[in-house]
């Protein structure tokens, strides 16, 4: 069904309703192919690493979807659009509406959560706002604000024929007395006051006229005390089987009586009973905030905690350097500020006093409740706690021990006022009921201890949440939602998960599927999804649950075409097209098409040789011995359960374990800060640990390479990163016509003025803001995107202008600057690591936020591998860095990360890939489960001795 036709063209075919027909794709280095694609089905797009699968699915079917969407939006809009480029294809039928989920690098700002990366925040804001009960903290009743409907509901509910007055408070106002005020009340139309006795609620009517004829006796009448209050009376009903015009009379006069009591007003019936009604969202002398959406998000102003900003932290005394190690007990010095001689004097009288309230000295610190935690940092009558041990601190600074004294335990510390919650206090107040299950007690909740709830606890919660029939009406499309989202996470194995975990404490592969549940969550049909390598970041066994998705995405009548390299995922697929043969130049063909058993027999497939077992990543046929190791001790951050975990050191570490097991904790928030931080050169919080012990003196620097852009602007790309433009720019320079114009290696920048466009400033494009939209990126008019200026692009080596270098491959260009002999060589050299590993489809010139996360993290080990033994003896710390990697591709990889270990290097690795696994020296599995449920040292050893384990999730498909 899908081929290539690089050489002879079929007939027209306008494709059907039962497939997408893709005529003539261009795009990058695709040589002019037909692919048909069947709708309604899970379609795998599979080949080596630049064989222009992203070519076909996102840069030509998703581009196509994108201009059509353009299509229908306004003029001022599509006069922009008109100038966007095209995708080169001649005709693509059978198109759906076209969704892509591709790989993004997730942000870094500590404002963005798990919540807010998947939408549940915005609902749950909604559901908060509609149907939330504002609850007192002085009297624990729930604030009602009443309307008109109300107090008319009221009148109506009491017996028929009971006389009713509706009254409001008579007030004297500044500067009146109440002569004054009883004018202004007769001339804004009313008649009559009432005077009524505090014990009988008896009323009292008079006449204001009445009282007017005599100003004597008005202040006796109308005087407020113990025994009588003052009323105006707004409107004398009895109450019947009101008409519809009786029903806007008295709705017209409770509304004056709001405006005239300024938010109160008071029903009276005949029997004596006063019944208060309320405008005013106020409870026990508090004034508290009305429920909307933005009063529940830290990320704007007016949700915001004042005092931390929405951080949820201050700069203040950090708890965990307080406590540095939570498993002692209070007895046992768990509180490091009060170890010294002098300061002991405070633990003393702790221990002293603890039996006059109970308090528990010899619990370790981590099995304390929340309210005996804060008892220790606010203290009681009986002693003074560790924030006045602080403040007496801080009283003391102009004496440097006590300076030194305060640095030493000062860091972020949980904003005092919001409690790490980020929101106001009146947000706080406003809850919902819940509970886990029947058989638990029903708690009320407020949005922060909801975002605190493990995922899969809050599926429990949004099922028994305790709604009346009005409030599950309201909220049912709201919790409908959520459901959506809340199954989708559990479904793709992140139900260990919080709300308020921080994006940028994510692993990659979380981060990858929190994207893909924001997508499939909305749960459209008929549409075309296009997924780029959803399975990054995932263990086989959670694989698994993302095939499930990915089919039940499918049966809803979706067509969902998944760029992949995963062998589980191609063989759950319904068709397969494998792009090749190579990549780059070599690449941009149909190899071959159908399902997975026509692709297993398929010779020219180089995918289908390693799917048939052809071809191998054969593990090496002897490990390396190490002798040096480096151990982290009692390593206790999130769900990490006290273990002690030894790093070899001069040989490949892989660590393994189900995602949500603790690999990221253990080697990215305790291991890489701690060792930096020994080394002088960390600024990084440490997770909590007991110590870091071995040879840490053999290593002389410590490199993360994670999967983070190479550069923080569009102007950084792969020849700049390895070093290699200075070389290129000085080798233009020296060519004849150039030292006849003058011109510098800074004319051949587009970082500088000099030789670059002067209308687009080197950037070859030009971006238009679009208000409400996305900025639109043109290409510049005036250079068309070559990025330099004419009589620069006039310089040319061979046949190539320097714009001509930048749209190389990094293939092409080593095979240009061999051919250019001696002065090429540097060049070559520099560039020549990015092809080792698996790069050499990519372009010299290509912008840094066009590369995904897995390419930068190869263009940063390229660069490493371009240093060779001058940079010592460095440990090497990868982050899944077989993202995006074909099988033939990894096989580069492993012979780089060889390599490294050839020229003196460690190689430490955080994986799921299997072939990694089996190739490496030492093998750390982390779990067994995720969450709660990991956190604990499975395994350590060889691969093959892995094999056997069985508690390992990771040794039943290493088997």
């Amino acid at each position: 069904m899908a081929k290539s036709t690089s050489k002879k063209k079929p007939a027209t075919r306008l494709g059907s309703d039962k497939e997408i027909f893709i005529k003539g794709a261009k795009t990058h280095n695709l040589k002019n192919i037909d692919v048909s694609i069947p709708k309604s089905k899970l379609v795998v797009v599979t080949g080596v690493s630049g064989s222009g699968k992203s070519s076909l699915t996102i840069d030509t079917l998703f581009a196509e979807g994108q201009r059509r969407y353009a299509e229908s939006l306004n003029a001022y809009v599509r006069q922009f659009m008109q100038r966007m480029d095209k995708p080169d294809v001649d005709y693509i039928k059978g198109l759906s509406p076209a969704i892509a989920i591709e790989q993004k690098v997730i942000t870094r700002t500590s404002r963005s959560t798990v919540g807010s990366m998947t939408e549940m925040n915005d609902f749950l804001r909604l559901l908060y706002a509609r149907v939330g009960k504002t609850i007192s903290p002085v009297s624990g009743k729930e604030v009602k604000k009443h309307d008109v409907g109300d107090v008319v509901k009221g009148i109506r509910e009491l017996a028929a024929g009971s006389k009713v007055l509706l009254l409001v408070t008579f007030k004297t106002h500044a500067n009146r007395n109440h002569e004054e005020e009883l004018n202004i009340l007769l001339q804004k139309g009313f008649s009559r006051v009432a005077v009524i006795d505090a014990k009988s609620k008896a009323a009292t009517m008079y006449h204001i006229e009445d009282l007017l004829e005599n100003p004597a006796s008005v202040e006796s009448i109308l005087s407020t005390n113990k025994k009588q209050q003052a009323y105006v009376v707004i409107d004398r009903l009895v109450v019947k089987d009101f008409e519809e015009e009786d029903i806007h009379r008295i709705s017209d006069s409770v509304d004056a009586a709001f405006f005239e009591g300024e938010g109160e007003c008071y029903v009276q019936s005949d029997n004596g009973e006063m019944v208060l009604f309320s405008n005013k969202f106020e409870l026990d002398g508090l004034t508290f905030e009305e429920p909307v959406p933005n009063l529940f998000s830290f990320n704007n102003p007016y949700g915001a905690c004042p005092t931390c900003e929405g951080f949820g932290t201050v700069l203040g005394i950090d708890d965990d350097l307080v406590f540095p190690d939570k498993s002692l007990s209070v007895y046992e010095g768990a509180i490091a500020p009060w170890r010294g001689d002098k300061s002991r004097v405070w633990l003393n009288a702790l221990i002293k006093a603890s039996v006059k309230f109970d308090f528990p000295i010899h619990t370790p610190v981590n099995q304390l409740t929340k309210e005996q935690y804060k008892l220790l940092w606010k203290g009681n009558n009986y002693f003074d706690g560790i924030d006045a041990f602080f403040a007496e601190v801080a009283s003391n600074q102009y004496k440097i021990q006590f300076r030194i004294l305060l640095s030493r335990f000062r860091g972020r510390a949980i904003c005092p006022e919001c409690e790490g919650y980020k929101l106001r206090k009146e947000a706080l107040c406003v809850k919902l009921y819940s509970r886990f299950n029947k058989k638990d007690k029903m708690q009320a909740f407020h949005i922060g201890e909801v975002n605190d709830l493990p995922i899969k606890d809050l599926s429990n919660w949004l099922e028994h949440l305790d709604l009346n029939e009005f409030e599950a009406e309201v909220a049912k499309r709201i919790l409908t939602e959520l459901d959506i989202r809340v199954k989708t996470m559990l479904d793709v194995g992140l139900g260990y998960l919080t709300l308020s975990r921080q994006a940028n404490t994510l692993s990659g592969g979380e981060s990858q599927r929190i994207q893909l549940t924001r997508s499939l969550g909305s749960n459209l049909t008929n549409s075309l999804y296009i997924l780029d390598e959803p399975s990054i970041g995932l263990h086989s066994r959670d694989t698994e649950k993302l095939i499930g998705v990915l089919k039940n995405l499918r049966d809803l009548d979706n067509t969902v075409v998944v760029v992949e390299h995963d062998e589980m995922i191609m063989e759950h697929a319904d068709y397969i097209i494998d792009m090749g043969p190579l990549a780059s130049y070599l690449g941009g063909e149909v190899v071959a098409a159908g399902d997975y058993k026509t692709l297993i027999k398929n010779d020219k497939s180089l995918t289908g040789q390693y799917l048939s077992g052809k071809m191998s990543i054969e593990p090496p046929a002897k490990l390396r011995k190490w002798r040096k190791s480096i151990t982290v001790k009692g390593a206790k951050q999130n769900n990490l359960k006290n273990i002690d975990v030894e790093f070899p050191l001069e040989c490949l570490t892989v660590v393994t374990g189900v995602s949500g097991s603790g690999k990221t904790t253990l080697v990215k928030q305790i291991l890489y800060p701690a060792l930096m931080r020994l080394k002088g050169e960390g600024s990084e919080k440490v997770g909590l640990h007991s110590a870091i012990e071995g040879d840490i003196k053999a290593i002389t620097q410590i490199e993360i390479v994670d999967q983070n852009p190479i550069g923080k602007s569009s102007r950084s790309n792969p020849v700049t990163y390895v070093k290699a433009y200075d070389a290129i720019r000085d080798l233009y320079s020296k060519q004849q016509l150039s030292k006849v114009r003058g011109y510098l290696p800074k004319h051949f920048s587009y970082n500088v003025d000099g030789g670059r466009c002067d209308a687009c400033k080197g950037e070859g494009v030009q971006v238009v803001e679009m208000q409400f939209l996305a900025d639109v990126h043109l290409t510049c008019e005036v250079c068309k995107g070559k990025r330099f200026k004419e009589e620069v692009l006039e310089i040319t080596i061979g046949d190539k202008s320097i714009a001509d270098i930048l749209e190389l491959s990094v293939d092409e260009s080593l095979e240009f600057f061999k051919s250019i002999g001696k002065n090429g060589e540097p060049i070559v050299k520099a560039i020549k690591p990015l092809s080792d590993v698996g790069l050499g489809y990519v372009k010299l010139g290509q912008s840094s936020d066009t590369l995904s996360g897995g390419e930068a993290q190869r263009i940063k080990l390229a660069s490493f591998l371009g240093k060779g033994k001058a940079a010592g003896h460095v440990l090497f710390i990868f982050d899944e860095p077989t993202t995006g990697l074909h099988f033939h591709d990894i096989k580069k990889l492993l012979q780089s990360f060889n390599a490294l270990i050839d020229q003196g290097h460690s190689v430490l690795i955080i994986e799921h890939n299997i072939d990694v696994i089996k190739s490496a020296d030492w093998v750390i599995d982390l779990g067994p489960e995720a969450g709660d449920g990991g956190g604990e040292l499975v395994f350590a050893g060889t691969p093959a001795d892995l094999k056997s384990n069985k508690m390992s999730l990771t040794a039943t498909y290493l088997k």
